[in-house]
């Protein structure tokens, strides 16, 4: 999971460079669809950033990523920052992998969630590596200002991997998850609040003939559910559910490329279903926004970045203003924040 190492042994003094030449060349003016693009922070006292989530709670926005000296090293926490209109907060650490021997572990993936009713809620995964992790959480009954404790997930619950979960009729959860300990096999997770219970289905793929993790889910109605995922063979990996995702069909391998990263998706209010991923086979860029109608048709609609670096690990929603936010790490050093207007989103070349 780490990649481009070369930037942390480079000089701070390129990599604040670099960023400042990309925060003043904003896709904003340029591109109709984007309404802002800008860094959520362009100063903070860690080498890394990486892995964000962002998530709508009533008028403000919250974004979470992992941050820390290098992933995978104990200083590695979950770091926040809130937006009520007039910019981002400072970031500050509101969980780290703290054990009760006073030693500490990493923390990887946060994930935020705001349920229908409820606190919003930060999924968050604590270990040396992701074949020993466990799931943990966070709740917020203030919009972010405060979390509670950090909270366990029951043995076995590992909570969303990387991406957001989904609430369907009736008000369950689906939270999309996998492990990577005998293979990198998916699982979805049902409940019907953080409190639970959770309910863990059984592995949607071998491991190996089709080796996937980080599933995003999208909703296309009468029951029908749509898994994309990353995977190992330079393509993403889909499967499909015809009951709410009780059962799945067979995964398997699409045409869409993929570099081994994470991808992010959501169902939009007018019907597309929306994609952000590395449209590459080998590179984390460039960063790209793909449009479907049907989830089995894409097609691009919008470069997000582009060029030498590492533009990765997306993560969208729609708010209910009906605007779409997407953060992703720039080149591990820091997270970006895109506002576009779906209504002015068309395929290229349309």
């Amino acid at each position: 999971m780490i990649t481009n190492r070369l930037i942390f042994r480079r000089a701070g003094s390129w990599i604040a460079a670099a960023g400042a030449r990309r925060s003043r060349r904003t896709l904003a003016g340029r591109e109709p669809a984007i309404l802002s693009d800008d860094f959520i922070f362009t100063r903070t006292p860690v080498a890394m950033s990486h892995a964000s989530s962002i998530a709508k709670c009533g008028e403000s926005l919250v974004a979470a990523w992992f941050a820390g000296s290098l992933e995978s090293r104990p200083d590695v926490g979950i770091w926040i920052a809130r937006n009520d209109g007039h910019g981002w907060s400072t970031p500050v650490e509101v969980a780290h992998g703290g054990q009760e021997d006073g030693t500490r572990h990493a923390c990887w993936n946060p994930v935020l969630f705001q349920p229908a009713s409820g606190p919003l809620l930060l999924f968050y995964k604590v270990g040396r590596n992701p074949r020993s992790w466990r799931g943990m959480y966070l709740a917020s009954n203030d919009g972010g200002r405060s979390w509670s404790a950090p909270r366990p997930l029951p043995e076995g619950i590992l909570g969303p991997i990387k991406n957001k979960p989904v609430q369907l009729a009736g008000g369950v959860v689906l939270s999309p998850s996998s492990v990577e300990d005998d293979g990198w096999r998916i699982h979805l997770e049902r409940g019907t609040g953080h409190h639970g219970p959770w309910e863990r289905s059984r592995p949607l793929n071998d491991g190996r003939t089709v080796a996937a993790i980080q599933p995003s889910i999208l909703i296309h109605g009468d029951r029908r559910l749509q898994i994309l995922s990353r995977t190992k063979h330079g393509r993403i990996a889909e499967a499909w559910s015809l009951d709410d995702g009780a059962t799945w069909s067979e995964m398997r391998l699409t045409s869409l490329p993929n570099p081994n990263s994470g991808t992010d998706a959501v169902s939009l209010a007018d019907g597309r279903q929306l994609l952000v991923y590395n449209r590459s086979r080998y590179r984390r860029s460039p960063l790209v926004i793909a449009l479907s109608r049907d989830g089995k048709h894409w097609q691009d609609a919008l470069v997000l970045a582009r060029g030498a670096g590492e533009y990765s690990y997306p993560a969208v929603i729609q708010a209910p203003d009906g605007l779409v936010h997407v953060t992703y790490t720039w080149n591990l050093s820091r997270i970006r924040h895109v506002v576009i207007d779906p209504a002015k989103l068309r395929p290229a070349g349309a």
